[in-house]
């Protein structure tokens, strides 16, 4: 790539996140990591997954995501913020970080910036109504309906409690327009779930919305947020954590979970609890889910220095041939995605410092 790129390190939904991949309509890929240098690098993929061109970079100190269009793409990422004074009721939250989509051209400039968190010169991280991006579950995904981009994340909740504040912690969505503007409506919110953490969103063109599921611990489960609506029944003993989202085959959706270490597949449609579930012979904590193919969905997970997959139909989730390997690292909060030809794309560890590897999925 041309510089470092952080390590994988600590896992978690509260550290770093390496890398992130995006399919464009023409066959390539933007590939984004996170620099050891505090930048967010950004550098376009040739349809042979290999670097084309000079890769170009952005202020950042942690990467969500990657979205492509034709024109370009957005970055989701996080930048330094202030957090003033307070005072806090008691305990620490710093740093007060903000969560910003970058808008970039197909020669990977910048062309709009607009921060999706909601900090300003006057308030401050610890200033009553703030919310900030702290240490804790902040990680966030990136939709696009066709127009506008959709950021659905975790987010720091700053409440006053008497003559201080507290800091609660849940999740946001944003949708921000082909200008840079941030819009209304749109199945956007403030908060929605909260505990809440691995915020996975997904546009149906079918429904014309956008659809979210959260993994919270409030009645510890899988669910819808704004306003709260189980998916599927889970258990507050810190094995529960939520996969990826993607639609099913005629309607509806398929999410990927995970709870003591068993996946499950959970189909789910409008406002109603999963109408089915599957427990699968994958055994993770932290499971990938990708639309593959036609009618299909591909669902990956680490096996020792490996990962390993299964087809699954995504109208009945009955399995699809056998699985089997994928030669990449896994990380538990990266993310596949799926391309135009069928085939689904992965951004792993290379084998050196300064390399990533990436794995594809060709349409079976």
């Amino acid at each position: 790539m041309g510089s470092s790129v952080k390590g994988y390190g600590g896992e978690g939904d509260t550290e770093a996140l390496p890398m992130a991949i995006a399919a464009t309509p023409t066959g390539g890929s933007w590939l984004a990591w996170l620099g050891t240098d505090g930048k967010v690098h950004l550098g376009k993929l040739g349809c042979d997954d290999k670097l084309v061109g000079t890769p170009t970079s952005f202020t950042g100190i942690d990467l969500q995501d990657v979205q492509a269009d034709a024109t370009g793409g957005v970055l989701l990422l996080t930048r330094k913020g202030d957090c003033h004074t307070g005072p806090l009721c008691g305990g620490e939250s710093s740093p007060c970080n903000q969560m910003v989509m970058v808008r970039f051209d197909n020669n990977g400039k910048t062309v709009w910036e607009r921060q999706v968190s909601n900090l300003t010169s006057a308030r401050g991280g610890y200033d009553d109504g703030a919310r900030f991006v702290w240490w804790y579950q902040h990680h966030g995904r990136l939709a696009y309906d066709g127009s506008n981009y959709a950021a659905y994340f975790g987010v720091a909740i700053t409440v006053k409690n008497g003559s201080c504040v507290d800091i609660h912690e849940g999740d946001r969505m944003q949708v921000v327009s082909k200008s840079g503007a941030l819009l209304s409506g749109h199945n956007s919110f403030e908060v929605g779930c909260s505990h809440a953490w691995t915020s996975r969103i997904v546009w149906d063109p079918r429904a014309k919305k956008f659809a979210m599921v959260c993994a919270t611990d409030n009645d510890c489960r899988i669910a819808q947020p704004n306003p709260y609506r189980t998916v599927a029944a889970g258990t507050c003993d810190g094995t529960l954590f939520g996969g990826d989202l993607v639609l099913a085959k005629s309607s509806g959706y398929w999410t990927a979970w995970s709870q003591g270490g068993t996946v499950r597949l959970s189909h789910f449609a409008g406002s109603a609890a999963a109408s089915k579930t599957i427990k699968t012979g994958a055994s993770s904590s932290h499971p990938h889910l990708v639309t593959y193919g036609s009618g299909k969905m591909l669902l990956t997970w680490q096996s020792g220095s490996t990962m390993k997959a299964q087809v699954y139909d995504s109208g009945t989730a009955a399995a699809i041939g056998k699985q089997f390997t994928i030669a990449a690292k896994d990380h538990d909060y990266q993310a596949f995605k799926t391309y135009a030809d069928g085939s689904a794309a992965y951004p792993a560890a290379g084998s050196t410092s300064t390399s990533i590897k990436v794995a594809r999925v060709l349409p079976s």
